[in-house]
């Protein structure tokens, strides 16, 4: 779907379908909708005066353009109560599902016409928003389905977002192309998370990353097996022993600003999860091709900040392997060493993500990143304390958590802080090594970020746990029954923000 930004008046614009908002409670018509209704004789103002049009937010009415305009149809969009601020986050989250509307209605091309229900906006951010909300609105994952009948029905066309003012028109493009590439970045973190565990092993995320870092000028290294251990990514090494997939540590840099010196964004990607030894119950085990939805996250986000160039250097690390059980896989009860020369007695091997992590974070400080955000699918315990609602956050700086907050707000992907008080690091002690892997059910979450904090070390360090958060049970908003893409937007803005100053 291509996205255009022009100006001037709707009713000249070339669309098979033509979208006006109206707020509710509003008895009189303005702006585009107003031109379009005396384009059609009045025929939406006479629905709203019967109250067939409430304006109610999401609301949607279709009226046929009957040869008054050159569209086939004209969609009435609700935006609710006027007293009720305009955020970004509702505008993209009511992009989203009109989206879906139209699909299934077979819009055609759409004209959208931008600022009558978006005026407390900055264009820029009204054009983003609808951009993205179309894009996230309309992902879909059915390329396995070998019958049509099968396949999500319906399309649209080309999107044209129209600015009746002339000079806001560069702002609204502007913010249009920003929408799109977050929207593209989080459908490719979908796209790779989504796929089953046998057709998206290390070694194919692998190729997908070089195939990113190709196409948008990034610097892409995969450090295979022989060079890990000659790293000594024992902890990282581990989780990969009882798999005949051979493991594959992404590293993708971008390098926009001066210097050596790298924001860190640390991805988990297990591709899949058993647990290993510890074998996970089979119900439900296989949601777990998207344990590398961290990974996932990190190559999305990569992408959106290779084409946006904000001016910071920003290394991406992906450390990729399968959990398997089999003869050589590690056991409860063993000892492995980090990169960083910790050790660590494994005492769950289901507690696998940390173990990758520990060895990502390693591998980012010995690169020259001084702040580094993980990403990870890391605990059940999250899923508890947050629901499916908000991603846990663990962090040991409070400006980098305002920077996370603050880019959270502008993606609409929300978090929560979590605590890092010293007594939790009590479950983590080991008789018999640095560390152990897990403290425990108690606070399972907490003890698995302090195990994490161990690695950071005094570097500006946060934990992102998306657990609760990863995949959605069906379509509401910008999410789309499947793997999220959760948190591929706030990561950009994070890195946005930051080249800002």
């Amino acid at each position: 779907m291509q996205i255009q930004v022009t100006s001037g008046r709707l009713v000249d614009q070339p669309a098979d379908t033509y979208v006006v908002t109206v707020p509710q409670g509003s008895r009189r018509l303005s702006g585009q909708a107003a031109a379009v209704d005396g384009a059609l004789d009045g025929a939406v103002a006479q629905q709203v005066r019967d109250d067939l049009i409430t304006g109610k937010d999401g609301e949607v009415t279709v009226i046929p353009g009957a040869g008054k305009v050159p569209a086939k149809r004209v969609v009435v969009l609700g935006t609710g109560k006027r007293d009720d601020p305009e955020t970004a986050d509702r505008l993209r989250a009511r992009a989203a599902n009109l989206a879906r509307r139209l699909r299934g209605m077979e819009a055609g091309s759409v004209a959208f016409a931008v600022g009558d229900g978006t005026g407390a906006l900055d264009p820029a951010e009204a054009g983003g928003a609808i951009a993205e909300g179309f894009l996230l609105g309309l992902y879909r994952f059915d390329q396995h389905h070998t019958r049509a009948a099968d396949r999500a029905s319906g399309s649209i066309g080309d999107l044209t977002l129209v600015e009746p003012v002339a000079r806001k028109t560069a702002a609204v493009e502007q913010g249009a192309e920003r929408g799109r590439v977050m929207g593209e970045g989080t459908n490719l973190a979908r796209d790779l998370a989504n796929e089953p565990a046998n057709l998206m092993t290390p070694s194919i995320i692998a190729g997908r990353a070089q195939d990113v870092a190709t196409e948008h000028g990034l610097e892409c290294k995969i450090i295979e097996r022989a060079e890990a251990e000659r790293l000594k990514m024992g902890s990282y090494l581990s989780v990969s022993n009882g798999s005949v997939q051979p493991p594959k540590f992404i590293v993708l840099t971008y390098r926009g600003g001066r210097g050596n010196r790298f924001i860190g964004l640390v991805g988990k990607g297990i591709t899949f999860d058993t647990g290993g030894i510890s074998l996970k119950p089979a119900e439900g085990m296989q949601a777990m091709k998207g344990d590398m939805s961290g990974a996932a996250s990190v190559i999305g986000a990569m992408q959106a900040i290779a084409r946006l160039k904000p001016n910071v250097n920003v290394m991406g690390i992906a450390p990729c392997t399968e959990n398997m059980p089999s003869g050589s896989a590690t056991k409860p009860g063993d000892v492995v060493y980090a990169m960083d020369g910790q050790s660590i007695e494994v005492i769950n091997t289901d507690a696998e993500g940390r173990l990758v992590l520990a060895d990502g974070i390693a591998y980012a400080k010995s690169q020259g990143c001084n702040t580094i955000v993980d990403i990870a699918t890391l605990t059940g315990a999250m899923s508890v304390s947050l629901g499916n609602v908000r991603t846990g956050v663990f962090v040991n700086n409070d400006r980098l958590w305002s920077e996370l907050e603050r880019a959270s707000e502008r993606s609409g992907e929300r978090l929560w802080r979590m605590p890092l008080d010293k007594e939790y690091e009590d479950q983590i002690k080991s008789d018999v090594a640095d560390m152990k892997n897990t403290g425990g059910r108690p606070a399972g979450s907490i003890t698995a970020a302090k195990f994490l904090e161990k690695f950071a070390g005094d570097t500006p360090w946060a934990h992102l746990d998306i657990a609760g958060v990863m995949s959605a049970a069906g379509d509401k908003g910008v999410l789309v029954k499947g793997m999220s893409g959760i948190p591929v937007r706030t990561l950009v803005h994070f890195v946005l923000n930051r080249a800002r100053g």
